[in-house]
């Protein structure tokens, strides 16, 4: 059993979050994938970060529902990931502030900003899409050999979206010369997927593959976290680390220990 980590604001009004324990459950069912879900709201994230509890999972998945609680808390789970190497996704609003995390944490660009959080601010690197994308579905294409392709199982994936924000083009080629790979376009050469060479299992999306299908068969991205959970969790046995997780926890009231 692997343990994973959901950093969001849960709410049964988002679509994602509704679905999730379906996909959790199909994924232990179908693929014999058995994760232990733990829901971290966004406004205790920062302290868990801190704590070192968000180091012993096996998973990190930043998920939909912004504008979060907590701007920091998302970012500091993201980090966390990052840093520590833990397998990470971020969808819709993950991927928006996996950018964002990257963008000033690596990149050294401390003022930009995302649109949702802060409307105002004068260096965007999340903004307002010119079209937006609730309800969308669009075909998606992964860089050949790149994480997205191995983890989608193909080139090319219709792929569904409910968000308004996107990346702005300017930056983005300071986030790709700091290491940072965008690794999947829709038709019209738009990011649309990042991820981090290097790193065990980074991966971010637009799109919300929580959203495909009827939960029965898990999209292959989700699939694809869920693996890369269990080898992290096969790694800590092997190397006799105990994750320690629940202990952490247990202190923890505002979090939520189950998925269900």
């Amino acid at each position: 059993m692997a343990r994973i980590a959901l950093v969001g604001d849960r709410s049964p009004h988002v679509m994602s979050h509704t679905r999730i324990p379906l996909l959790l459950d199909a994924l232990a069912a179908r693929d014999g994938l058995v994760l232990d879900a733990c829901w971290i709201p966004t406004g205790d994230a920062a302290a868990e970060a801190a704590a070192g509890t968000l180091a012993r999972f096996d998973a990190v998945w930043v998920l939909p529902g912004s504008p979060y609680a907590s701007e920091a808390g998302a970012l500091a789970a993201i980090r966390v990931a990052r840093e520590e190497g833990i397998p990470f996704l971020g969808t819709c609003g993950g991927f928006q502030h996996t950018l964002l995390e990257y963008a000033r944490s690596v990149c050294g660009l401390d003022d930009v900003a995302h649109a949702e959080n802060d409307p105002g601010a004068r260096d965007l690197l999340i903004a307002p899409l010119a079209c937006s994308l609730v309800g969308h579905e669009g075909l998606v294409r992964a860089e050949p050999g790149s994480l997205a392709e191995a983890a989608l199982g193909a080139e090319r994936s219709m792929e569904r979206y409910h968000c308004n924000y996107g990346p702005a083009p300017r930056h983005l080629p300071a986030l790709t010369a700091h290491g940072l790979r965008l690794s999947g376009h829709d038709e019209d050469g738009q990011a649309r997927i990042a991820e981090l060479p290097g790193h065990p299992f980074f991966l971010a999306t637009l799109f919300q593959p929580e959203l495909q299908g009827d939960t029965a068969r898990p999209h292959p991205i989700i699939r694809a976290l869920a693996a890369a959970a269990a080898r992290h969790a096969a790694g800590r046995r092997r190397n006799g680390v105990g994750a320690g997780v629940g202990a952490g926890l247990a202190a923890t009231p505002a979090a939520s220990r189950s998925a269900g």
